[in-house]
């Protein structure tokens, strides 16, 4: 059973590969999680907004995470994520994905219904209380449009089902004051590409990294170093990838990601409606700064 002890380190946010027909591309998914293993990557985490979810179909959610599993072959943990609107189908989401042997289960905030912190609490711990395998919170109030506030996310962190959270606040004392009140055996995780550093030094233990799945080398670089201590070294480190950081947003991801993918051996840069391709400008220039990046990596390693 998962733990809030193996969520240390960098966990790829995974793209889901596709092909012409909006189906799973399984070569190149099998391709990426290969080349990632390689790079020393502590876990991944696909069927998240990096994945698409919203717009896969559900059986090509349930196949992902069988080839997730698959391919991570018990090398790190899967944990795949749940985005689900409601109650009952977040909940059958959770344990179809369970069934195909996920370690443990990204749950979103529930969002549109715009819930009352105490709906928010009760959701967390009925899920929790239902669910086949241990999950992460999901906070991203610049998408759900609602924030979890500290104290309820204190309560939530002494479920003993409930070992941690992917924490995308962008207020950066909301996080010091989550940090400051959870349960020991909570593990609050960096979110936020652009803040990992910050977090880091403020007490997560790792991170869901985006630009993991182009970098890995050069984000696990900058994680031990802030492990470490040496935080100046890590904000250095986490300077050098700002260039590639712009562009990856610079659309919505992970759009400018999926375009430029061919670099590290996955060749699959279809994305699902209703997001369409990036600019070829701004592709050209992504792909420029990722070799260039990609080149210093590999002349450090």
């Amino acid at each position: 059973m998962l733990s809030s002890t193996r969520l240390r380190g960098i966990f790829p946010a995974i793209p889901t590969p596709v092909g012409a027909d909006d189906t799973i591309d399984a070569g190149a998914v099998s391709a990426l999680f290969a080349w990632l293993l390689k790079q020393g990557i502590d876990g991944v985490v696909p069927l998240g907004g990096t994945g698409e979810y919203g717009a896969l179909a559900r059986r090509e959610r349930i196949r992902m995470a069988n080839l997730s599993v698959a391919a991570m072959a018990g090398k790190g943990p899967v944990i795949a994520g749940v985005l689900d609107t409601g109650f009952h189908d977040a909940l059958q989401a959770g344990r179809e994905f369970a069934a195909e042997g996920v370690d443990g289960l990204l749950v979103l905030t529930p969002y549109y219904t715009n819930p009352t912190q105490v709906g928010i609490r009760d959701y967390f711990l009925r899920y929790a209380d239902a669910s086949p395998v241990p999950l992460l919170i999901y906070e991203i109030p610049y998408r759900t449009r609602i924030a979890i506030e500290p104290k309820v996310l204190h309560e939530l962190s002494r479920h003993p089902n409930i070992i941690g959270m992917k924490a995308c606040n962008l207020d950066m004392y909301h996080f010091l004051q989550v940090v400051a009140g959870v349960d020991e055996s909570f593990a609050v995780l960096s979110g936020e590409d652009s803040l990992f550093p910050l977090h880091l030094a403020a007490g997560a233990k790792g991170g869901i990294v985006v630009t993991a799945s182009l970098l890995p080398r050069a984000w696990r670089q900058i994680y031990e170093a802030a492990s470490a201590g040496r935080t100046a070294e890590a904000l250095a480190l986490h300077r050098r990838l700002i260039p590639l950081m712009n562009m990856a947003f610079a659309e919505t991801n992970p759009g400018p990601m999926k375009a430029v993918m061919d670099l590290v051996g996955v060749n699959a840069p279809r994305v699902l409606a209703p997001l369409v391709q990036p600019a070829a400008a701004l592709v050209a220039a992504f792909r420029t700064e990722l070799g260039r990046q990609l080149a210093e990596t590999e002349s450090v390693a």
